[in-house]
């Protein structure tokens, strides 16, 4: 990002991010809003010019905050919208009072942005799905019967997730004949929602034996239950992403098969310098955007940073979430988990 200062005193205005978090996430706290201000403050912005705001699960409150920040004079806004509809109404606010909008994390769909930063969607899902095989046959089950769970439907990224784990990879293995396409409840990001429809499909087929879960948060409360049910470790393989603790653990005692971690340190410093190229007025260099998405909605493409995610198990946790302190080693270590860090060499 050092390279990034001279367009400090290029540009004018404040940069603003808008994040979304809600009372049952805490990744907007504690990874993406110091890693947006540390970003933005090494690209040379002073700390009175940069404002990280969270809009606690509250539309009214993103909406306020995107006024309130435009009034004390951002030109950029970074804005993880908690659903469509109050991100297209922030970009068009935005937009009628001449300020940029880079999507951060997740595309408005008929939004009116200038560009969209996030890791590669498609990609998480595909690694999601491509884990769960390599799990399928390290831990020898022989006749999948597989539950594909969804986030919620009126998340872009939920559809993208799904478009990688489903069509790039579960699909061929159904049709195929070796795999059984179990069902597809109906979709969420509350995790005793996922339970309840896990719940009701466990029920009615036992021979279930493994799960397509899009992340952590939702694994958890289903993990839980199978364990009350007797599912032993390496038995019942279950996905996720994001690389929670308790997923982390999960995987550690055997009973998640791995997670996407997103070092979001990368998303947070590709928004920072997107936003330092706009406010100065400037083209951003073709190495920085490296692809395009689609949004479905106004069918055009969005210039975009695309990160690339990464598949972790106990192989190779030590050299990417302990190596990046994504989660404190003690924590990680602790109860159940200490075995299986031994085991992976995590100390």
């Amino acid at each position: 990002m050092a390279a990034l200062k001279p367009l400090a005193s290029a540009g004018q205005g404040k940069v603003a991010a808008i994040l979304p978090d809600t009372t049952s996430s805490t990744r907007y706290v504690e990874f993406d809003a110091p890693d947006i201000t540390k970003a933005l403050s090494s690209a040379g912005l002073s700390s009175s010019d940069i404002i990280v705001q969270n809009a606690l699960g509250s539309d009214s409150t993103q909406f306020s905050d995107a006024q309130s920040d435009i009034t004390k004079g951002a030109t950029v806004l970074m804005v993880d919208p908690l659903d469509p509809g109050v991100g297209a109404r922030i970009e068009s606010y935005a937009k009628s009072h001449g300020v940029a909008v880079i999507d951060y994390d997740r595309l408005t769909l008929g939004g009116a942005r200038s560009y969209y930063v996030s890791f590669d969607n498609v990609l998480v899902g595909k690694t999601m799905g491509q884990g769960l095989v390599t799990c399928m046959a390290a831990w020898k089950v022989a006749k999948p019967v597989v539950l594909v769970m969804h986030g919620d439907v009126t998340d872009n990224n939920a559809t993208l997730f799904y478009q990688g784990y489903y069509n790039q990879v579960l699909q061929s293995k159904f049709q195929s004949g070796g795999w059984t396409d179990a069902g597809h409840p109906a979709g969420t990001w509350d995790p005793p929602t996922a339970l309840t429809e896990f719940q009701g499909a466990f029920t009615k087929n036992k021979n279930i034996n493994a799960a397509l879960i899009p992340n952590d948060e939702n694994a958890a409360p289903i993990i839980t239950y199978l364990k009350t049910h007797g599912v032993k470790p390496k038995t019942f393989p279950t996905t996720g992403q994001d690389a929670t603790l308790t997923g982390l653990q999960n995987i550690l005692t055997g009973y998640q098969c791995g997670t996407v971690y997103k070092p979001i340190y990368l998303e947070a410093q590709a928004a920072a310098a997107l936003a330092m190229y706009i406010r100065a007025k400037k083209t951003p260099p073709s190495g920085l955007v490296n692809g395009s998405t689609e949004d479905t909605k106004t069918h055009t493409a969005v210039p975009s940073v695309l990160e690339t995610p990464i598949w972790v198990t106990p192989a190779n946790m030590s050299s990417t979430i302990v190596k990046d302190n994504f989660v404190p080693t003690n924590q990680l270590c602790s109860g159940s988990a200490a075995a299986g860090c031994k085991a992976a060499g995590i100390s």
